[in-house]
């Protein structure tokens, strides 16, 4: 008897002194989340998400229909803001109650809970402010990724298509939507070409950092000798632009061509051919959309994306007019990488940028990435 009133002492004793630390981490993240929502300017966001909600009641207000929808989603950007804060301080209240009242009556059933929303209220205060970062004109749009393999055929499609797979998994973990735009197969495994919308709150901001060539160090599994290959692949991302007929583009200017879509995996979506490829014949750029239901609104999509294209590159080279791109691109291969991925014969992936670096190869690959990009929005700050 005296063997179980001892060992109910000992997990008492652990159970205080686990809600006790968790305690101490809620109040110590107290005036981090202060901070957070002075950083966030939390306060103005509201007074200025009050302002435009008058706007919209007004009766004329749907008659600048261009103005309206720039209003609308100016609305919902910052009450996605606010509400995401609100929820945190939320939530760090609550769990600091629920764990004082767990402490006090000894109840070791929520003990989990209450440590899981500890580390889930860390996660998110750190998430939070990395967005402060996130102050370029275009971070909070959606971003377009596309997937191009390098020289070396079937071993470069097979890279771009994991890359592919990991940044599709990397958005869906951190809850934003993504839509296939465009597809090719390789020859014989991978993509030739693929093109995706990622859709959410600062898309872009966070995905900008990923723009650049990609290298892969491994055995290649397409080599009978088990002879290790280096590959490359690019990923482009650009931010999803609003057509305010900022961007002309002549019809003559354009090569439209049309062809059967396929979807990932060779499967295919529509047996007429009604997906559609654009090449913009003064710079050369070539874009595609083979996802939407007509020929038509593929058309639509992937002008589009060519002006967000245009448009992106404009900016980035600090051009006055659309008419001054050149189209000249940086080769995908060696000395022009952004980030190593060595599979063989260690396990490492390094950003030459940052010099941040992880060894876990797999957990990268399955989406988690969040180091990487972190690193460049704080180098970049």
């Amino acid at each position: 008897m005296w063997y179980n009133t001892d060992a109910e002492n000992v997990e008492v004793t652990l159970l205080i002194i686990q809600l006790d630390e968790a305690k101490r981490t809620l109040r110590d993240l107290e005036p981090d989340l202060k901070e957070l929502g002075e950083a966030l300017k939390i306060e103005s966001l509201r007074r200025k998400a009050e302002e435009l909600d008058e706007q919209i009641m007004m009766p004329d207000f749907w008659n600048d229909q261009q103005n309206s929808g720039k209003i609308l989603k100016e609305v919902k950007q910052l009450k996605e803001k606010i509400g995401e804060y609100d929820a945190l301080r939320g939530k760090h209240r609550e769990t600091l109650e629920l764990a004082e009242l767990a402490a006090e009556e000894e109840d070791e059933s929520f003990l989990e809970e209450i440590l899981q929303a500890v580390r889930d209220i860390e996660a998110q205060e750190e998430k939070m402010r990395i967005e402060v970062l996130l102050s370029g004109e275009y971070d909070a749009n959606n971003a377009i990724l596309s997937f191009h393999p390098g020289a070396g055929g079937t071993e470069a499609q097979d890279w771009a298509m994991m890359l592919y797979r990991m940044y599709v998994r990397w958005a869906e973990k951190s809850g934003f939507s993504v839509k296939l735009l465009d597809w090719l197969d390789g020859d014989t495994a991978g993509i030739k070409s693929a093109t995706i919308m990622v859709e959410g709150l600062n898309a872009y901001g966070f995905l900008k950092s990923e723009n650049g060539v990609h290298r892969l160090v491994r055995v290649s599994p397409f080599d009978a000798s088990g002879r290790r290959q280096t590959s490359y692949a690019s990923v482009e991302v650009m931010p999803e632009f609003t057509d305010d007929g900022a961007i002309e583009i002549s019809d003559e200017d354009l090569e439209i061509t049309t062809h059967k879509s396929s979807g990932a995996g060779g499967q295919h979506i529509n047996k007429t051919e009604s997906a559609v490829r654009i090449t913009h014949i003064p710079t050369g750029i070539v874009v595609g959309c083979q996802t939407e239901r007509s020929q038509l609104q593929n058309k639509e999509t992937a002008l589009k994306m060519l002006k967000s294209k245009l448009m992106e590159i404009k900016l980035r080279e600090h051009l006055e007019r659309i008419e001054d791109i050149q189209g000249v691109k940086a080769k995908i291969e060696w000395g022009s990488q952004i980030r190593s991925y060595v599979f063989m014969p260690y396990t490492l992936v390094k950003d030459v940028r940052t010099g941040y670096e992880e060894v876990d190869v797999a957990s990268v690959m399955d989406g988690n990435i969040d180091g990487f990009i972190n690193a460049y929005l704080k180098a970049n700050a």
